[in-house]
């Protein structure tokens, strides 16, 4: 399919409920208010072209550069390609997904989410401990660097409340994350959990809610899925 015919399937695929639901969220206009399981009827149609996956996330639709991220091989990806979306990324679901999704999964994971990491742009920051934790949720505890993320749990214990808002979300996430997917630092990010307790995220005029990150572990320990690692964090 090409560019402009992904557009017009993906403008029928919008409706008004969806667009104001994503305004309410933090999406802007242009884009048409799609659904991401009926997005996903689309990937099949982009996959394998990568110009035009590119060129459907430049074109600043959110849908599709929300498509594009679904679509895209991670693994053919540039740094600086990678860093043009994080810095395009104007909400939440494009830095914590879409654009963190796809760089967890490319060769520059870690590398690309400590610079994020350390950005004071909102967003480029919640992308770079989104990353970063799905890159954890992914690959194998050997492949980790434990040090490295004890220090990131440690960081999380002694600055999240100070942090930007949507920061202290995907910090939030990211001791969820050790918690349940990582063996070796289950207990320190138990430790961590409780001393955090709350965190406060203004989600707006939204019914979403933070989830209490002890709790969330405690959840994925009794399910009996402690240290189960995911297939993707593309979604």
């Amino acid at each position: 399919m090409t560019y402009d015919q992904i557009m017009e399937q993906l403008q029928a695929m919008g409706s008004e409920q969806t667009k104001k639901t994503y305004m309410n969220h933090g999406a802007r206009e242009p884009f048409f208010g799609v659904r991401i399981g009926d997005m996903k009827k689309l990937v099949k149609h982009v996959r394998k072209d990568r110009l035009l996956a590119q060129q459907l996330f430049d074109s600043g639709n959110h849908d599709a550069m929300y498509l594009a991220g679904l679509s895209i091989d991670p693994k053919g990806m540039t740094k600086d390609q990678l860093r043009k979306w994080a810095s395009s990324a104007y909400w939440y679901m494009q830095a914590e997904y879409t654009v963190a999704g796809v760089a967890a999964e490319s060769p520059y994971a870690v590398e690309l989410a400590k610079e994020w990491m350390q950005s004071s742009d909102e967003m480029t920051a919640t992308c770079g401990w989104s990353t970063y934790a799905g890159y954890i949720s992914i690959t194998p505890d050997e492949e980790l660097d434990l040090a490295e993320i004890r220090q990131l749990l440690e960081q999380v214990r002694n600055t999240i409340h100070t942090e930007l808002n949507r920061v202290r979300y995907t910090m939030n996430g990211f001791v969820i994350t050790v918690g349940g997917s990582v063996a070796e630092l289950h207990e320190l990010a138990v430790s961590v959990a409780e001393d955090i307790g709350k965190v406060h995220v203004d989600v707006g005029s939204t019914a979403c809610k933070v989830p209490l990150a002890s709790q969330y572990i405690a959840k994925i320990e009794q399910a009996g899925k402690l240290g189960v690692k995911k297939k993707t964090c593309i979604c």
